[in-house]
């Protein structure tokens, strides 16, 4: 399952091995990692690798817990996918997370496109993003 979800996660995160400031003001390494940055050090392959895993599985754990239902697989991987770039909201208080605690599949994917915006503003690569996470949520629906 966190395969499927590193698949949606690696290609719109990408990879920097020193930190940088996002969008919004936030320091940020790795893939899009944001926990614990040292702004004065360049990280490795192999501790960016341990970041993405450590992220995802943090991700993966609010998916469960606020969801608290079995669901699709390609659901779930959206969901953690989404999870990892905004945090937990949107699936513990948001519609993504209200229609899959429903079992409401297909507004739940629907739903992710309504995290398009950053800092008050709509993205265009978060606009990709979310399009990208709803193919991969409603594949396992058909």
């Amino acid at each position: 399952m966190l395969l499927l979800a590193a698949g949606l996660i690696r290609p719109w995160e990408g990879v920097r091995y020193t930190p940088y400031v996002d969008p919004v003001g936030v320091l940020t390494v790795c893939y899009g990692s944001t926990k614990n940055v040292d702004p004065n050090r360049k990280y490795t392959k192999a501790e960016c690798q341990a970041r993405l895993d450590a992220d995802m599985r943090e991700a993966d754990a609010a998916v469960r817990r606020c969801v608290a239902r079995e669901m699709p697989d390609g659901v779930r991987a959206a969901l953690i996918s989404l999870t990892f770039n905004v945090g937990p909201k949107p699936v513990c208080v948001g519609s993504p997370g209200k229609f899959a605690r429903a079992g409401d599949w297909p507004n739940t994917c629907k739903s992710l496109e309504l995290y398009k915006y950053a800092g008050g503003r709509v993205y265009r690569g978060l606009v990709l993003r979310r399009a990208d996470e709803r193919r991969v949520c409603e594949q396992g629906l058909r």
